[in-house]
């Protein structure tokens, strides 16, 4: 491997869960409590990409901390009928890490326990770590403090992690910590997301085949 250890977002990084999940319980969620609020989906991988979820629903959507507390227990109560889909290929490449006796983190914006879930839904082995939502905010990305955790848990160097993200605060937890970072391009294929990613990352793959040739090179 070229790296010893794999750090993922959950996300459309692993799983297909915007277009499938995410996005459709938020339609449902604002049809009912924020009428006046509509996006697409392309929009809403826009806003989520920048300025990002706290901010898109508090200044776009016009959510207050309690409203996003409750739709924070609204979207949690939906997640758990709906199961993702991992991507196709990920599930070779990820138990592929742990036959070569890697490790496998991952960092997201879900829930701990959903993302526990969907691996075993999905039959992807059992992440050596996970850091999710239930944190508290300063502990959460685009927060370096998750990779340094890895770090310093694993007694490991910035550069023998890879991030692999599709969105910006990602990227910007590993720039923040010095560690390499690949974009993750296979969820959509929406030119402002592609061109910055394109532009910013060194590495971006746009299929997950094309990533595991290049990471088991």
């Amino acid at each position: 491997m070229k790296y010893p250890c794999l750090v993922v977002d959950h996300d459309d990084t692993v799983v297909n869960s915007t277009a499938t999940v995410h996005y459709p319980c938020f339609v449902e969620y604002t049809r009912r409590y924020f009428p006046h609020y509509r996006c697409s989906l392309e929009e809403y991988f826009i806003k989520n990409f920048d300025p990002g979820v706290v901010a898109f629903f508090r200044d776009e959507v016009g959510m207050s901390d309690a409203d996003m507390r409750h739709e924070q227990a609204y979207w949690n109560a939906y997640v758990q009928g709906h199961v993702p889909q991992a991507y196709p290929g990920m599930h070779e490449a990820l138990w592929e890490v742990k036959r070569r006796g890697g490790l496998l983190c991952v960092v997201s914006h879900s829930f701990g326990e959903n993302i526990r879930r969907d691996y075993r839904e999905n039959d992807l082995p059992e992440p050596d770590a996970v850091y999710g939502w239930e944190y508290p905010p300063h502990q959460r990305k685009p927060n370096p403090w998750p990779l340094e955790q890895i770090m310093q848990n694993y007694r490991l160097r910035p550069d023998q992690l890879l991030v692999l993200d599709d969105l910006k605060p990602g990227y910007d937890m590993a720039r923040a910590c010095g560690v390499p970072f690949a974009a993750a391009g296979w969820a959509n294929d929406i030119p402002q997301i592609e061109r910055f990613m394109r532009a910013s990352c060194e590495l971006y793959f746009k299929t997950v085949v094309g990533f595991k040739e290049w990471f088991f090179d």
